[in-house]
């Protein structure tokens, strides 16, 4: 019994290519696909068994091909004749079995046989192999100079590589603006150290704010360039820790989409490939990623559709643990509340609840035991880590380029985020500096 089969391939071999197909025995064509697009929606709607694909095939990459595996397809790649780099970068792809486009029919046959042999693709990473072949046509980007000139201090992250044992920390937070930026930013900062170095990721698909926080120039290749190696199946450790320029001693930053609007490169494959490089460059990454937790796209589109919160979704799927985050005012403890219910839908890795912006004026007098009492009677929330208000200190880190501990070590915001990451670290910290300037922030 012949399987039916889906060709996308470039005109110049097309007719050729799909005239030996109709000969073999063990396939037959039931679908000429004019690009990519149609051959994830022939798929998609159940169609074929085989799809032929050529390494030419506008917008094909790692993640397109992976949408055809879990599609339950088989993939056969063709390539130009002696086209060596097409070939690896098949292969990059996952794609097992690769001929060039003028095989003749017993090579075609030959190549069928064994990708129906071997049957569906198990899920699974580019080999080391693969990931360490020529990158073909890409170039690796180059490391971003930080405004305040702290990158270029060697590469501990590509020295204390965890082998695959990395934690992941995502930090989330309700609509408004709860803070979830700056903890994530501070938290990372608490946590890296030369021997224990931290990758700062920001996943947020409606404002993101990293690079802006800690002073990083817009032209840093970022998660953008990120995905795009994972896309093309080029991105290892190394590539990661040139990608991610180093703002302190043990910190790496991968920042966010300069513009709202290219949300849509963030796609959920290429960001879970990204997280689990991460994983294998160092022992913790913390993710800034965005409030919203809707997936509906399939109730406004009929076909598969990339979605906006793909990234968050990823993010919090991938993580070890959850850091979620509320403002210490009415309006932002009723969101938090509200958000934990949502928070327990999509995630059931283990949830650290952070109050920030610590105050009186907002909640009144004694506001850590309003804030806990609160939590507890409407979340059931027992366990809080409460951040101080010290706006002065946060502008003047912002305005500097730097994370609290840098710029105002002697901030009483400082005591509820070394709380925090101790927590999210699962190692004691080292005792904050002692300096003039600390202590002349204590006593302010």
């Amino acid at each position: 019994m012949s399987l039916p089969l889906l060709t996308a391939v470039t005109p110049r071999f097309e007719a050729e290519l799909v005239t030996r197909l109709g000969s073999s025995r063990a396939v037959h064509v039931v679908r000429r696909c004019a690009d990519l697009a149609e051959l994830l929606g022939t798929a998609a709607a159940g169609v074929g068994r085989v799809a032929v694909v050529s390494a030419e095939l506008r917008g094909l990459d790692l993640s397109a091909v992976r949408e055809l595996h879990e599609r339950g397809l088989l993939v056969l790649g063709v390539h130009r004749p002696d086209d060596e780099p097409a070939e690896r970068r098949l292969r990059r792809w996952t794609v097992r079995v690769v001929v060039p486009a003028d095989a003749d029919q017993s090579q075609l046959d030959a190549a069928l046989a064994e990708l129906i042999e071997a049957g569906p693709a198990p899920e699974h990473r580019p080999s080391p192999e693969a990931q360490a072949s020529e990158s073909l046509g890409v170039t690796t980007p180059h490391t971003a100079e930080p405004l305040d000139g702290t990158a270029g201090e060697g590469d501990p992250s590509r020295e204390s590589a965890p082998d695959g044992n990395g934690r992941i920390v995502a930090v989330w937070g309700p609509v408004g603006a709860p803070g979830r930026s700056t903890i994530a930013v501070n938290t990372a900062a608490e946590l890296a150290e030369p021997g224990h170095p931290v990758i700062l990721a920001d996943l947020d698909t409606y404002g993101a704010s990293v690079a802006q926080l800690l002073a990083v120039l817009d032209e840093a290749p970022g998660i953008a360039a990120a995905v795009r190696a994972a896309d093309q199946g080029s991105l290892t450790p190394e590539a990661l820790s040139t990608i991610a320029p180093e703002v302190s001693p043990g910190l790496r930053v991968l920042t966010g989409m300069p513009r709202p609007d290219r949300w849509t490169e963030l796609r959920e494959h290429a960001v879970q490939d990204v997280l689990a490089t991460c994983v294998d460059t160092v022992p913790l990454t913390v993710l800034d990623t965005g409030f919203c937790l809707e997936s509906d796209e399939e109730l406004s589109f009929d076909t598969a559709a990339p979605r906006r919160n793909g990234a968050t979704l990823a993010a919090l799927e991938a993580a070890d643990e959850v850091v979620a985050v509320g403002a210490a005012d009415p309006v932002s403890l009723q969101r938090l509340v509200r958000g934990l219910d949502q928070l327990a839908e999509v995630t059931s890795a283990p949830t650290s609840v952070v109050v920030n912006r610590l105050r009186s004026g907002a909640v009144g007098r004694d506001p850590a035991r309003r804030v806990r009492e609160a939590l507890e009677r409407f979340a059931g929330v027992t366990d809080v880590v409460l951040v101080a208000e010290d706006q002065a200190g946060v502008d003047a880190a912002v305005l500097a380029g730097q994370t609290l501990r840098e710029a105002r070590p002697g901030s009483p915001a400082r005591t509820g985020l070394r709380e925090l990451a101790a927590r999210v670290g699962g190692r004691p910290l080292a005792p904050p500096r002692h300096s003039r300037l600390a202590r002349r922030d204590a006593r302010a």
